[in-house]
Order: C-alpha cells, then structure tokens, then sequence
C-alpha cells in the first residue's frame, strides 16, 4: 500500500475513533422503533445516505428517500434522518423544520456541534471530519478533497449502523438478501 493510501486510511481511522458510539447506539435504536424513516442528504453526502437507506430497506426498514418519488409523508413517531456536514446548509435546515412541524424525530450528522442544523435537531450524530466549508487555511486537517473526509467517513459508519441494525432488528443475512432486487 502506499503512504497516500496508509494517509487516506488513517485520516479515517482518526475520524472514526471520535464518533460516540454510545450516541450511534442510541441513533440505531431510534431508528429501529420508527414507524417510517426518511432520508436526506446532498451531494456526496447524499449518495452515502441513499447506500445506508439502501441497506435499510434490506433490514425490512419502511425507508424512503426524499427526492424519490415514494418517499412517504412523515409523522409521530417517524424519524427524519439527513446529513448536513457544514451545518449550515439552507435546504436541510428547511427540511428539518418541515419535518419537526409534522411530528417526525430529527436526527442529524453532521461535523460541526455548534452549527444551525445541530441546533435545530432533536438528536445530532458527530462525525468529527473535514468538510467544504473546512477545508482550506488553517482550517484543514485532510489530505483529501474537500469534504471526502466526511463522506468518507460516513461510508464506513453506515456499514457499522446496518450491523448494529441487523441485530437489534434480528435480521438474517438471507432476509436481506431476499429483499436485494431482482431487477438487475
């Protein structure tokens, strides 16, 4: 491996080792007991979110995407779970709000603690990580781009939340893989 893939590798490994499990626990449960979940992310981030709503969908979740044509409306007893890593982003906080105004559970992820959106959430996830708007000068802490630190970083944590999921939802690996497409 060379050292700018050891570099990349590590970057991640640092964020990782900041994120509160416990909190991420806490998220998994809320996430379990709703009655639907829906998803919100932009750019980059939105991808990350699709893939994790993805896998949802495989654990037997009732998950919708915003944006997609079946996202259902969003309630009591829902949680509305979107990803702004600056935590200014003008769209999320909208959304935050429409979806607290109908009852739904915000949950948040995001890299800045202080920030609008994490202010507004009802639970924030912190995913300690470089993002766009921490990128350049001081600032910078990654040698990846812009906010691939994030991203990144929000990849992997999705892939342990679909584990921590799976048992807390007791789904086998053949459920999910009965409900992966046969559309392909």
């Amino acid at each position: 491996m060379t050292a700018l893939f050891q570099t990349a590798l590590d970057e991640l490994a640092a964020v990782l080792g900041r994120i509160d499990e416990a909190r991420v626990d806490e998220v998994c449960r809320l996430l379990a007991a709703a009655n639907k979940v829906g998803t919100h992310g932009l750019g980059r981030e939105g991808l990350q979110m699709r893939g994790f709503a993805m896998r949802m969908f495989h654990l037997g979740m009732p998950v919708g995407v915003l944006g997609d044509m079946t996202m259902p409306p969003l309630g009591t007893g829902d949680v509305f779970l979107t990803s702004s890593g600056p935590g200014e982003t003008t769209t999320i906080l909208t959304l935050m709000k429409v979806a607290k105004e109908a009852g739904a559970t915000v949950v948040l992820l995001t890299a800045e603690a202080e920030g609008s959106a994490a202010k507004l959430a009802d639970v924030t996830l912190l995913v300690p990580a470089q993002t766009m708007a921490t990128d350049q000068g001081l600032a910078k802490t990654s040698v990846l781009p812009m906010g691939s630190a994030f991203e990144g970083a929000l990849f992997v944590l999705f892939e342990v939340m679909v584990l921590k999921l799976k048992d807390l939802l007791a789904a086998s690996p053949d459920e999910m893989r009965a409900r992966h497409t046969n559309m392909e």
